[in-house]
Protein backbone atom coordinates (compact mmCIF):
# COMPACT_ATOMS: atom_id res chain seq x y z
CA UNK A 1 0.00 0.00 0.00
CA UNK A 2 1.10 3.11 -0.76
CA UNK A 3 0.53 6.08 1.84
CA UNK A 4 0.80 9.80 1.45
CA UNK A 5 2.15 11.66 4.40
CA UNK A 6 0.54 15.22 5.22
CA UNK A 7 3.30 17.70 6.41
CA UNK A 8 1.30 17.28 10.27
CA UNK A 9 2.28 13.53 10.02
CA UNK A 10 5.76 14.01 9.34
CA UNK A 11 6.06 16.73 12.01
CA UNK A 12 4.61 14.03 14.35
CA UNK A 13 6.99 11.67 13.48
CA UNK A 14 10.04 13.73 13.75
CA UNK A 15 9.41 15.74 16.73
CA UNK A 16 8.52 12.02 18.47
CA UNK A 17 4.76 13.26 19.31
CA UNK A 18 1.52 11.31 20.20
CA UNK A 19 0.78 9.13 16.76
CA UNK A 20 3.98 8.56 16.03
CA UNK A 21 3.77 4.92 16.66
CA UNK A 22 0.78 4.83 14.21
CA UNK A 23 3.40 6.54 11.23
CA UNK A 24 5.59 3.63 11.89
CA UNK A 25 3.06 0.78 11.73
CA UNK A 26 1.88 2.07 8.69
CA UNK A 27 3.10 -0.89 5.83
CA UNK A 28 4.26 -0.28 2.60
CA UNK A 29 5.64 3.10 0.71
CA UNK A 30 5.93 6.83 2.01
CA UNK A 31 5.50 9.91 -0.02
CA UNK A 32 4.88 13.28 0.53
CA UNK A 33 4.00 16.08 -1.91
CA UNK A 34 6.82 18.60 -2.56
CA UNK A 35 4.61 21.35 -1.04
CA UNK A 36 4.44 19.30 2.15
CA UNK A 37 7.95 18.97 2.34
CA UNK A 38 8.91 22.72 1.88
CA UNK A 39 6.05 22.93 4.89
CA UNK A 40 7.98 20.60 6.95
CA UNK A 41 11.45 22.02 6.59
CA UNK A 42 9.78 25.74 7.15
CA UNK A 43 8.26 24.42 10.64
CA UNK A 44 11.86 22.86 11.57
CA UNK A 45 13.32 25.50 10.54
CA UNK A 46 11.44 27.54 13.17
CA UNK A 47 12.40 25.26 15.91
CA UNK A 48 16.07 26.69 15.27
CA UNK A 49 17.07 23.38 13.00
CA UNK A 50 19.31 23.86 10.50
CA UNK A 51 18.88 22.45 6.68
CA UNK A 52 21.46 20.15 6.89
CA UNK A 53 20.53 18.70 10.86
CA UNK A 54 17.17 18.10 9.07
CA UNK A 55 18.78 16.46 6.29
CA UNK A 56 20.39 14.39 8.66
CA UNK A 57 17.64 13.31 11.04
CA UNK A 58 15.57 12.75 7.49
CA UNK A 59 17.73 9.73 6.67
CA UNK A 60 16.86 7.82 9.28
CA UNK A 61 12.76 8.01 8.39
CA UNK A 62 12.93 8.22 4.58
CA UNK A 63 9.97 8.49 1.91
CA UNK A 64 9.91 10.29 -1.45
CA UNK A 65 9.04 13.76 -2.57
CA UNK A 66 7.11 13.66 -5.41
CA UNK A 67 7.31 17.19 -7.47
CA UNK A 68 4.08 19.15 -7.66
CA UNK A 69 3.24 19.32 -11.40
CA UNK A 70 0.43 20.85 -13.37
CA UNK A 71 -1.91 18.16 -13.39
CA UNK A 72 -1.43 17.81 -9.54
CA UNK A 73 -2.02 21.53 -8.92
CA UNK A 74 -4.83 21.55 -11.14
CA UNK A 75 -6.56 18.82 -8.73
CA UNK A 76 -5.37 20.59 -5.55
CA UNK A 77 -7.22 24.06 -7.13
CA UNK A 78 -10.55 21.58 -7.90
CA UNK A 79 -10.34 20.86 -4.21
CA UNK A 80 -11.00 23.90 -2.97
CA UNK A 81 -14.65 24.54 -3.02
CA UNK A 82 -14.87 20.82 -1.40
CA UNK A 83 -12.44 21.72 1.37
CA UNK A 84 -13.38 25.43 2.08
CA UNK A 85 -15.70 24.84 4.86
CA UNK A 86 -12.90 22.69 6.86
CA UNK A 87 -10.57 25.52 5.89
CA UNK A 88 -7.55 22.88 4.55
CA UNK A 89 -4.64 25.10 3.57
CA UNK A 90 -2.91 25.00 -0.09
CA UNK A 91 -0.52 22.30 1.48
CA UNK A 92 -3.84 20.08 2.71
CA UNK A 93 -4.97 20.06 -0.62
CA UNK A 94 -1.71 19.11 -1.82
CA UNK A 95 -1.38 16.33 0.07
CA UNK A 96 -5.13 14.86 -0.52
CA UNK A 97 -4.55 15.51 -4.34
CA UNK A 98 -1.55 13.39 -4.42
CA UNK A 99 -3.40 10.91 -2.71
CA UNK A 100 -5.99 10.91 -5.11
CA UNK A 101 -3.64 10.74 -7.96
CA UNK A 102 -2.14 7.92 -6.76
CA UNK A 103 -5.06 6.02 -5.32
CA UNK A 104 -3.43 5.77 -2.27
CA UNK A 105 -4.34 6.67 1.51
CA UNK A 106 -3.48 9.68 3.91
CA UNK A 107 -1.57 9.94 7.06
CA UNK A 108 -2.44 13.15 8.76
CA UNK A 109 -2.77 14.42 12.54
CA UNK A 110 -5.51 17.21 11.31
CA UNK A 111 -8.75 15.84 12.65
CA UNK A 112 -11.10 18.29 10.79
CA UNK A 113 -9.59 15.59 7.49
CA UNK A 114 -12.06 12.78 9.31
CA UNK A 115 -14.90 13.87 7.69
CA UNK A 116 -14.09 13.92 3.98
CA UNK A 117 -15.23 11.78 1.38
CA UNK A 118 -13.03 12.19 -1.69
CA UNK A 119 -12.47 8.22 -2.54
CA UNK A 120 -9.58 7.75 -0.60
CA UNK A 121 -8.74 6.73 2.98
CA UNK A 122 -7.91 8.91 5.44
CA UNK A 123 -6.17 7.93 8.96
CA UNK A 124 -5.87 10.65 11.15
CA UNK A 125 -3.61 9.74 14.33
CA UNK A 126 -4.13 11.42 16.87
Amino acid sequence: MTWVLDSSAILVDFLKEAGSDIVHASQGSHIVSAVNFAEVYAKLIERGLTVEKIGKLRAIEPFDVVEFDRPQAILTAQLRPMTRHLGLSLGDRACLALAIREKAAVITADRSWAGLDLGIEIKVIR
